[in-house]
């Protein structure tokens, strides 16, 4: 299990972050039963937190994308070469609070529920899955979804928002 480092970078919307620990925990359990164990585990996971103009920033800079995404993955496979033993990889999976509270309005779903959803297609992606065409999308997506409900019937996602959000 990689080292988990969560941060909460949004000013308004706050999360239960020891539930997401232990659903991240879940989530990664869950996924290398489902699917074999990546060539290069990160050993090192930060899941962030953040706001539309963080990720809108950040999906220009990187991806060369204009406006705000849901979800963005960052995975620093090990240098060739390099000795296994102290040379582990790693991910930053960046998740947008405000498009998981617009996209749950859309889908008539909690942003909880998609909040989980984004880390699970973050992870996805740290197993080398892709889903920049429709035939690598509709396998990541069943996989996606299969692990969501096994999140949900295990885990009070609405517990995830903090009793102190604030409302944008």
């Amino acid at each position: 299990m990689p080292e988990l480092v969560l941060r909460q970078r949004h000013p308004r919307r706050h999360v239960n972050l020891p539930l997401l620990r232990r659903i991240a925990a879940a989530a990664q359990a869950e996924l290398a039963r489902l699917h074999p164990t990546p060539a290069h585990a990160p050993g090192y996971l930060g899941v962030h937190l953040v706001d539309t103009p963080t990720i809108a920033r950040l999906n220009q800079r990187h991806l060369g994308h204009p406006g705000p995404t849901d979800v963005i993955t960052f995975h620093y496979p090990p240098l060739p070469g390099a000795d296994p033993a102290v040379a582990a990889a790693g991910a930053d999976i960046f998740i947008c609070l405000d498009e998981a509270a617009r996209q749950a309005r859309a889908f008539r779903t909690s942003w909880p529920r998609e909040l989980v959803r984004y880390l699970v297609h973050g992870l996805l992606h740290c197993h080398g899955y892709d889903d920049q065409t429709p035939a690598t999308r509709r396998p990541m997506k069943r996989l996606e979804d299969r692990c969501l409900r096994h999140l949900t019937a295990g885990f009070p996602l609405s517990q995830l928002a903090s009793r102190n959000i604030l409302r944008p």
